[in-house]
Order: structure tokens, then C-alpha cells, then sequence
């Protein structure tokens, strides 16, 4: 049953982030779903830290969402705005503290040079493309953001809008309630 209930909790939601050239967006879908019942239609899953300079989103519970935005904010005022020494401060925390711990939700931040996926399991992944996503239509919306890239000219907010729109056509825990924050 357990198993179960941590599957359910990391279907409702699509985070996106694309970079081409020294633009970067991140776009996340405004869906909450509990099992296979929308609760909720314009949840904002993405947000700006650290005086606006850093970008968040995430998937999973949102309740641990925001203990990690919390967590990652606070990071980031340890470390002077620092993403990579903050991200990797979060991971060792997130995996070695028992509260922590149990916390079922990914992280994906960035800013205007880096970008980075943080699990509880302490992984901190930078992605070697300038695209990145998580949650039940990372899939759907990371093919399309990488095809968009690859064939057009254009700009990161345009490829998040029209990859998160192929993404909530194939993935029913993913809306059109699109949500872009820009660097």
C-alpha cells in the first residue's frame, strides 16, 4: 500500500525547463490531482527565489514542495545566492535527515548559469541539454521541448508554452493552467 500511495503522489504535474543562449524558462502546469480526481485546476508549482534570481519548481506533494522551497530559500541565503552550493547543501540534508527524508517530491532549480534536479535520495543532476523536466508528463513535455529546440528559432518561454500544451494533451495529470517564470 505504500508503494501505492508514493506512486500517486508523483502523478499530478509537468515542470519544464528550457535554456537557449543566455535566456532560460521554467513553466510548470496548474493541475492537483488525488488518485485519478482533479482537485484542483491553477496550483502555482513554479516560483522565483532568492530575490528573483533563482527559479524552482516542483512535483510531488505539495505540502513537502514547500518544506523544500523553504529548505533550498534558506540555502540560498546561507550560501550568497550560490544555486550549486545550495542544491548540493539541500541534497545532503534531504538524504540524511529523518524528516527530511520521508519528504516525497523532486526539485528542479536554476538560474542564470546552472540548472539542477534535487531528489531525497541526494542526487543533484545538472543536465547536460539546455532542457530539463519532472513530473507524470516530463516525458511528453521533454521530447517536445527537445524537438522545438533542435527545429525552430524559438525563444525558451515560447518552447515551454507549446511542449507543456503537447504534454497536457498526452498526460491526464497535466493541464493547461500554464504557469512561466523567465531569468
Amino acid at each position: 500500500m505504500a508503494n501505492h500511495h508514493h506512486t500517486d503522489t508523483w502523478r499530478g504535474t509537468t515542470v519544464l525547463m528550457v535554456r537557449r543562449g543566455a535566456s532560460v524558462a521554467v513553466a510548470g502546469d496548474g493541475q492537483v490531482s488525488l488518485g485519478d480526481m482533479v482537485m484542483k485546476h491553477r496550483a502555482r508549482k513554479v516560483r522565483r527565489l532568492y530575490h528573483g534570481k533563482i527559479v524552482a519548481g516542483f512535483a510531488g506533494a505539495a505540502a513537502d514542495a514547500m518544506t523544500l522551497f523553504e529548505r533550498l530559500e534558506g540555502k540560498l541565503e546561507q550560501h550568497r545566492g550560490n544555486l550549486t552550493r545550495a542544491v548540493v547543501e539541500l541534497a545532503k540534508d534531504w538524504r540524511t535527515d529523518r524528516i527530511l527524508r520521508r519528504l516525497e517530491a523532486l526539485l528542479l532549480a536554476v538560474d542564470a548559469e546552472g540548472a539542477f534536479l534535487i531528489t531525497g535520495t541526494g542526487d543533484v543532476i545538472e543536465p547536460d541539454e539546455g532542457v530539463m523536466a519532472i513530473g507524470s508528463g516530463a516525458p511528453y513535455a521533454l521530447a517536445a521541448a527537445r524537438a522545438l529546440l533542435a527545429h525552430t528559432d524559438l525563444p525558451p518561454a515560447a518552447i515551454c508554452r507549446e511542449a507543456m500544451t503537447i504534454a497536457g494533451s498526452l498526460c491526464v495529470y497535466t493541464n493547461a493552467e500554464i504557469i512561466i517564470e523567465e531569468l
